[in-house]
């Protein structure tokens, strides 16, 4: 990432939002249905901005930690985390169904989930070098 935010409220705001992004994170390692990586990812350039002290226990996470530092280094997605991807968009969009939305919903829920899983599948799947 390009360093920390300069201005004291725009750090805050960076903070915040990288809490939130944790705080899904947690959320979508205990369900299945919801995405965990995703949000590590992003609370991850969140604290990048606002909080080194938080960016490094996320890169040294004994869990998560790799995937993160492989995310950054060379923007890889693991098959299994692929995967999982598609498998809880899946479930999420049948359940989406499920719940009779308006018609116009599962067509905007149906693009973007097919543009994050075209975006997964064209990153690399293993680390080079």
């Amino acid at each position: 990432m390009s360093g920390r935010a300069r201005h004291p409220a725009v750090r805050w705001l960076y903070l915040c939002a990288g809490m939130l992004m944790l705080a899904l994170g947690v959320i979508g390692a205990l369900l299945p249905v919801m995405p965990t990586t995703i949000f590590l990812i992003l609370a991850l350039a969140c604290f990048s901005k606002s909080s080194p002290r938080l960016e490094q226990r996320l890169l040294t996470h004994p869990r998560y930690g790799p995937a993160l530092r492989l995310w950054r280094e060379q923007r890889v997605v693991p098959v299994k985390a692929k995967w999982f991807a598609g498998l809880g968009m899946g479930a999420g969009f049948a359940a989406l169904l499920l719940a009779r939305p308006p018609h116009w919903v599962p067509w905007l829920v149906g693009a973007i989930e097919l543009s994050v899983l075209l975006y997964l599948l064209s990153r690399p799947s293993r680390a080079v070098g």
